[in-house]
């Protein structure tokens, strides 16, 4: 270790961290550069970040502003940070991560090892069973609202590492470059999309809510993934008194419920009885709500489970669309099964996990287009669906790995374009 240097941060963090980020891909930041360009002098780019950073003169470039579309014409902000400053992040995060896991909470789910979007909702399923009600809430703009001061202070209860702090504080105030190219500063928040933000917005809420809710209403159960959250209560009553709570501590920590997202839902099954305007809510793209069921005896009854919401299934049939299926006559079925199978069976893998028979009409979806290509694709089949739906069948019969949902469905020649 050179120890002229202000900071001990040796070269093999910069070079894991520069392996993080290579596995984890991503786009280009302000400067242009890609990761392939990166590596061009990769040995030189990597001494220079090792430098700069270990001598306390790093300044971390503007972060490039990707606008993503969201439902009801809205837009989501991306922060885009440049892959030397990316690098830069997962040293600091690799350091500071393993000094704040260990004190998050049991039920906080987002962005941390060994625990999954798919672990929330599994316990929120069991929870609702046993708790007629829940809040669902929505924190409005969270990334972009958090208060640096607090961000710092709850770094600091858990480090004194000077370095880190410092690139952490340099991180919270970079600028954003806009898409005109103009440069806006910022006070609070933290883009989504940086290396570090998920750490730092995870640390912000442990002390906001996780640790708060610990200590004033111990018996209220709860899921967070992020700013998505769930918590259960036992009567309409106490969850209007903790819905308040709630938004009166956020707005301590600088933050704000969203009025018309967060609801109050009562969690109806079979044996509970009345109706409320709220039955349902959707978290990590599962819509709960009651639904007819099969115990392991046979039995039907309807209880209150997670299903693939219809924003999930609008946006996966969407995506279909963009594959443009019917214009790759060029590709044989293997070729097609080999461009999306991937995709296809990660879907299945996340929303086919609980109540798995909701995917169904999604995968019969592409089926049909399946059956477009098939007559596009072979003379002998244009103008007849019937007889290219009975060959696609034949085809998922006899070779049904080369599409993930044909084993998923179960296709038969005869129903595979229904």
């Amino acid at each position: 270790m050179n120890t002229t240097k202000s900071f001990e941060i040796s070269k093999r963090n910069i070079w894991e961290a520069y392996k993080r980020v290579k596995a984890n891909k991503g786009a280009a930041g302000v400067d242009g550069q890609t990761l392939e360009e990166f590596e061009v002098k990769l040995k030189s780019n990597l001494h220079k970040l090792w430098n700069r950073m270990s001598s306390g003169s790093y300044i971390p470039p503007a972060v490039r502003i990707v606008e993503i579309p969201k439902e009801g014409n809205k837009i989501r902000r991306l922060g885009v940070p440049t892959i030397s400053d990316r690098i830069a992040q997962m040293v600091v995060k690799k350091y500071l991560e393993p000094q704040v896991e260990p004190h998050f909470h049991e039920d906080s789910y987002g962005y941390r090892p060994k625990k999954s979007a798919l672990d929330a909702v599994g316990v929120a399923r069991q929870r609702c069973w046993r708790h007629d009600w829940c809040i669902d809430l929505d924190i409005k703009g969270f990334f972009d609202n958090l208060k640096h001061d607090l961000v710092i202070r709850a770094v600091r209860k858990h480090t004194d590492c000077k370095w880190v702090l410092l690139y952490i504080d340099r991180w919270l105030k970079a600028p954003a470059q806009e898409k005109d190219g103009s440069l806006v500063e910022r006070d609070r928040g933290t883009p989504q999309g940086g290396v570090i933000s998920p750490l730092l917005a995870n640390l912000f809420l442990h002390y906001a809510f996780d640790k708060w809710m610990e200590k004033n209403f111990p018996r209220n159960l709860f899921e967070r993934y992020a700013d998505d959250c769930v918590v259960h209560c036992d009567s309409e009553a106490e969850a209007g008194k903790l819905r308040t709570a709630i938004e009166a501590r956020m707005q301590e920590c600088g933050l704000e419920l969203h009025p018309d997202k967060t609801k109050i839902v009562y969690c109806k099954d079979e044996d509970r009885k009345g109706t409320y305007h709220n039955e349902r809510f959707d978290f990590l793209g599962y819509t709960f709500r009651a639904r007819r069921s099969k115990s392991r005896y046979g039995h039907h009854f309807i209880n209150f489970s997670p299903a693939v919401s219809n924003k999930a299934v609008k946006a996966m049939r969407q995506r279909m669309r963009r594959w443009r299926l019917h214009l790759k006559s060029d590709k044989g079925i293997e070729d097609l099964g080999r461009m999306f199978y991937a995709i296809i069976n990660g879907w299945i893998n996340y929303y086919g996990r609980y109540y798995k028979s909701a995917l169904y009409p999604v995968f019969q979806h592409l089926n049909r287009i399946l059956v477009r290509w098939v007559m596009k694709k072979y003379k002998r089949f244009r103008g007849h669906q019937r007889r290219a739906t009975h060959w696609l069948g034949g085809v998922a019969k006899r070779e049904p790995f080369i599409f993930a949902h044909w084993r998923l469905l179960g296709v038969k020649p005869a129903a595979i374009g229904q």
